[in-house]
């Protein structure tokens, strides 16, 4: 199967990978997009059992409490010295990373989160909606692929585009901040708490609200 660069680059903003890694992940996967994927994580913990068999169990836990007490979140981030942890760079990962929890609302950190009957309801709901436009039943099938991959983006946070630059997405800030520090960096699991969430009140645009005092505007 052949590949283009704009298979590349879809590559690159799932996995935040180089851009020759991405082009060999495709050229030895025949061009199959998720066992590109598969292929470069297999490829990161090859590098990282080189690396002594560290793994990333320390690290801190960051909170963020919209000014107004409406949101609040806390997110634990993993990396694999007590000293990355305590540092500049590392503490301000975690602080943008909160805030960007806060202010786009992610569901799951990665897309093999995903609850399985969650992902089946909505292939049925996006399936049912392309039926319903019209779309021929042999197109169904790639529409809802795409559809799906743009639902991953409303609700996993590794693949959301970052409230700060939307040029890069939560996956891609993760890996600049390897590259950076220079130790394995993990976003292990998040919580999010809305004021007032479940009870019937009026509707608020928290999310505007959070990018506007938060200087995301």
């Amino acid at each position: 199967m052949a590949f283009t660069a704009k298979d590349v680059m879809e590559l690159r903003e799932k996995t935040g990978v180089g851009m020759l890694d991405c082009k060999k992940a495709l050229s030895e996967t025949n061009g199959d997009m998720e066992k590109a994927v598969q292929y470069l994580r297999e490829k990161g913990i090859a590098a990282a059992a080189k690396r002594q068999s560290r793994i990333a169990a320390e690290g801190a836990v960051f909170s963020y409490i919209h000014m107004n007490g409406t949101i609040g979140v806390l997110v634990e981030i993993n990396c694999e010295t007590d000293f990355v942890a305590k540092s500049p760079a590392f503490q301000e990962l975690g602080h943008d990373i909160a805030v960007h929890i806060a202010a786009a609302n992610p569901k799951y950190v990665n897309v093999d989160e995903v609850d399985t009957a969650v992902l089946d309801q909505e292939k049925e709901i996006l399936r049912a909606q392309a039926l319903n436009e019209g779309k021929p039943a042999a197109v169904v099938d790639k529409m809802v692929e795409g559809r799906i991959k743009k639902f991953y983006k409303e609700v996993v946070l590794m693949e959301q585009e970052w409230v700060r630059d939307p040029s890069k997405t939560i996956a891609n800030l993760v890996s600049d901040a390897v590259n950076k520090i220079g130790e394995k960096i993990s976003i292990r699991r998040f919580v999010r708490y809305q004021m007032g969430e479940g009870l019937e009140k009026r509707k608020d645009d928290f999310v505007e609200e959070v990018k506007k005092q938060s200087g995301l505007q």
